[in-house]
C-alpha cells in the first residue's frame, strides 16, 4: 500500500461519518497509546493583558447532553440537523452527551439548540 500524504488522510476523513470518526479516534488512541484530546492553554500568572482580549466566538459546538423524555423527537432533530441516517442520529442520541454540530456559525448553533430544545432535548454550546 502507497504512503498517503495528509491530504490524502483528510479527504478520506471528510467521507466518514461522526460515528465512524470517533471509532477511528478511539482506536487510534489505543493503538498509539495516545489522547486526541485538545490540550488546555495554561494562562500565565502575570498575564492579565491576556485576561482582557477576551474575542466573541464565532464557531460553536453544539452538544447534546440529553435526549430528555421525547427521544424519538430528538433523533428527528438531530437527523434534520445532521446528514446522519436513523441508526447514526440514534447512536449520538443514545451516547449523549454527544456533539451533534461541529464548528458551526452563532446563527445556525442557537437555531439548532433552539430546535433540539423544543423535541425535548438539553442541549449546550462550546
Amino acid at each position: 500500500m502507497a504512503k498517503m500524504s495528509s491530504d490524502d488522510l483528510i479527504e478520506a476523513f471528510k467521507e466518514l461519518t461522526l460515528i465512524e470518526l470517533s471509532d477511528f479516534v478511539k482506536k487510534f488512541e489505543e493503538v498509539f497509546e495516545v489522547t486526541a484530546a485538545a490540550p488546555v492553554a495554561v494562562a500565565a500568572a502575570g498575564a492579565p493583558a491576556a485576561a482582557e482580549e477576551v474575542e466573541e466566538k464565532d464557531s460553536f459546538d453544539v452538544v447534546l447532553e440529553a435526549a430528555g423524555e421525547k427521544k424519538i423527537q430528538v433523533i428527528k432533530e438531530v437527523r434534520a440537523l445532521t446528514s446522519l441516517g436513523l441508526g447514526e442520529a440514534k447512536a449520538v442520541v443514545d451516547g449523549a452527551p454527544s456533539v451533534v454540530l461541529e464548528g458551526a456559525n452563532k446563527e445556525a448553533a442557537e437555531k439548532a439548540k433552539a430546535s433540539l430544545e423544543e423535541a425535548g432535548a438539553t442541549v449546550t454550546l462550546k
